[in-house]
């Protein structure tokens, strides 16, 4: 015979694991599966349970005249009345009677249950239509909300290209109109250049010929008392020269004589 605890650890063994929580998409599916509690539904539904109690409570009534007509004919034949026959006669007639109302209340229950099916079969339908639509209609508002995040996100992009674009253009644009101005200014300065040149050989111009105006008289004053000087020199170098050749010359005829 096995202790207490030995007991308790085969109870908890032999309990099931807890089931897992179903997704909610699979509660929302299985709500979706039920059907709608509708009018047509509760009507049909209503005329059902009552065909029942009918039914039932005349299955009892069938049931206590079977009882009477057996107990009557019970009677009938032990007594051999023609009281007790007819009376016999009678209860089996209520007793067909009765069972010819408890086929027609079954039919009639046969006939609501069907139109109770028809009308949940119509229900669910309605009501999976319904879910669809309203599944389209939050689909459509989730790709309309998706639609506005990648469109945002796509202009973002062709704005961040188009603006990259546009700066490298314009940056292109600069730097042309700077190289054409400087060019400008490059040349606008050498003319610049030019001209401040070209002026101030215009002003040294008449300073020179006015120094050499100055100095040609002085010029010539030096190379006027400088002449005789020069005159004496070269007659200086000269008279060695010629007392030399007159030597020269006058040596044969010494010779001779």
């Amino acid at each position: 015979m096995a202790t207490r605890p030995q007991a308790k650890t085969k109870a908890k063994a032999k309990k099931a694991p807890a089931k897992k929580k179903a997704p909610a998409k699979k509660k929302a599916a299985a709500k979706a599966r039920k059907p709608a509690q509708s009018p047509l539904v509760k009507r049909a539904n209503d005329a059902l349970k009552a065909l029942e109690k009918t039914l039932a409570k005349e299955r009892k009534a069938v049931d206590a005249a079977r009882k009477k007509a057996a107990a009557a004919r019970a009677k009938a034949a032990k007594t051999a009345k023609a009281a007790d026959k007819r009376a016999a006669k009678a209860a089996s007639a209520a007793v067909q009677r009765a069972n010819k109302k408890v086929a027609a209340i079954r039919d009639r229950a046969n006939a609501a249950k069907t139109k109770l099916s028809d009308a949940v079969d119509v229900a669910r339908h309605k009501a999976a239509a319904e879910a669809a639509r309203e599944r389209v209609a939050a689909q459509k508002a989730a790709l309309a909300a998706k639609a506005e995040v990648d469109k945002a996100k796509a202009m973002a992009v062709a704005a961040a290209k188009w603006a990259k674009a546009r700066a490298s253009a314009d940056a292109k644009k600069i730097r042309a109109l700077e190289k054409r101005l400087e060019k400008q200014l490059a040349a606008a300065l050498k003319k610049s250049e030019a001209k401040k040149k070209k002026a101030a050989a215009k002003k040294s111009k008449p300073k020179k010929a006015a120094v050499k105006k100055k100095a040609a008289p002085k010029k010539k004053a030096v190379a006027r008392k400088a002449a005789p000087k020069k005159k004496a020199a070269a007659k200086k170098k000269a008279a060695p020269k010629k007392k030399a050749a007159a030597r020269r010359k006058a040596a044969p005829k010494r010779k001779a004589a």
